[in-house]
């Protein structure tokens, strides 16, 4: 199985690239592309923490890569489909698309873009907005592990806690891993500590 992402951010935030590094670790190097970034981008706009991890990219969009993707391949993770994404599902496609979209707060509907340019076949990942890491990770559980979406333990909107009197509320849905505990990228939990103190920062200082 083969993981696409459309990658339609400006650049690479510090959340997309830890983002991005830990799909690498959970799907394989090899299993996962980047497409569609802008014509003008070289080795070098690449983050270094995700060239050491072998990251594939490509300027073009997602239908070229592997030599031109056939359409009745492709399944593209949709939260406006109307049919949820099955163990079934591992029979029909070769290659998951995300639109780039999910993890962003409030939501953008940039998936549309793929929707109604390709025509792919759309399936969703239940009703909450989920980060691209978890996302991917749901649907490898639900593909390659062939378990039923109702069968996944995740928790909605988490409360992240760094100390007695610190914490901050995630607007997302995550996995939760064997102890109980929302699965994030490594190193995420240290930049959710420094953005949240960032803005404390930035509300002393008005």
């Amino acid at each position: 199985m083969k993981y696409v992402i459309e990658h339609m951010e400006e650049g690479f935030s510090e959340w997309v690239i830890l983002e991005y590094s830990q799909i690498i670790r959970d799907v394989g190097r090899e299993n996962l592309i980047l497409t569609s970034l802008p014509q003008s981008t070289t080795e070098n706009d690449i983050p270094q923490q995700l060239r050491d991890l072998g990251l594939v990219w490509t300027t073009d969009e997602c239908v070229t890569i592997d030599g031109g993707l056939k359409k009745d391949a492709v399944c593209l993770l949709d939260p406006a489909a109307e049919e949820e994404l099955s163990p079934q599902d591992a029979e029909k496609f070769d290659y998951f698309v995300f639109g780039g979209i999910l993890g962003s707060h409030p939501r953008v509907d940039r998936t549309g873009i793929l929707r109604k340019k390709y025509g792919f076949a759309g399936r969703r990942l239940g009703a909450l907005q989920m980060t691209t890491d978890t996302a991917i990770r749901t649907t490898k559980i639900i593909i390659e592990q062939q378990t039923e979406f109702r069968d996944i333990a995740f928790i909605d909107y988490p409360e992240i806690k760094f100390n007695k009197y610190e914490s901050t509320e995630m607007p997302f849905r995550y996995v939760l891993d064997a102890e109980g505990n929302p699965v994030l990228p490594k190193g995420m939990l240290d930049l959710i500590k420094h953005d949240a103190e960032q803005s404390i920062d930035d509300l002393l200082m008005e």
